[in-house]
């Protein structure tokens, strides 16, 4: 696949969640799980493909990832989750952007950083990121909502 399409496909994904995250949605356990685990497993796919990959590559890949999924899960620590009709929502918050805004450009200095000592290009799969940090995010929502003791929103039957 042309890598500008995969781009935008995810570009378009990402905004999506974000704006229904914006708005306010009913918490779905499958939702909140799909995204990352896609985005996370394209990232994998295409480090698996990688022709280039050596060790130092190998630990800055996943000292990124590790990076990301704890941005993820402070970011996840300010969507507020709240009870309507009877199921959990959430929302984005100001402080959510905030942080999304501060996990950027501490992920952006990492990658230079980790370009800067050597690491191939191909090692730093964009979906691998994005994954990674809505990961994060996904097991503290999930965590927050399980122990609140109001049901997750219903899946979409059909």
């Amino acid at each position: 696949m042309n890598v500008w399409l995969l781009a935008g496909l995810i570009a378009v994904g990402v905004v999506a969640v974000v704006i229904k995250r914006l708005i306010g949605e009913p918490l779905k356990a499958r939702d909140l799980f799909v995204t990352p685990l896609v985005l996370t497993g394209l990232g994998v796919l295409a480090l698996s493909h990688a022709q280039r990959l050596n060790g130092a590559d190998i630990a800055w890949t996943v000292t990124g990832a590790v990076l990301g999924l704890a941005l993820g899960a402070v970011r996840g620590r300010t969507v507020q989750i709240f009870e309507k009709q009877g199921v959990l929502w959430q929302r984005y918050t100001g402080r959510t952007f905030l942080v999304l805004v501060a996990s950027a450009v501490v992920m952006g200095g990492f990658g230079l950083l980790a370009a800067k000592m050597g690491m191939h290009e191909e090692a730093r799969p964009m979906q691998l990121s994005i994954g990674v940090g809505f990961l994060g995010e996904a097991l503290v929502i999930g965590r927050r909502g399980m122990v609140s003791g109001v049901p997750f929103a219903p899946e979409r039957s059909g």
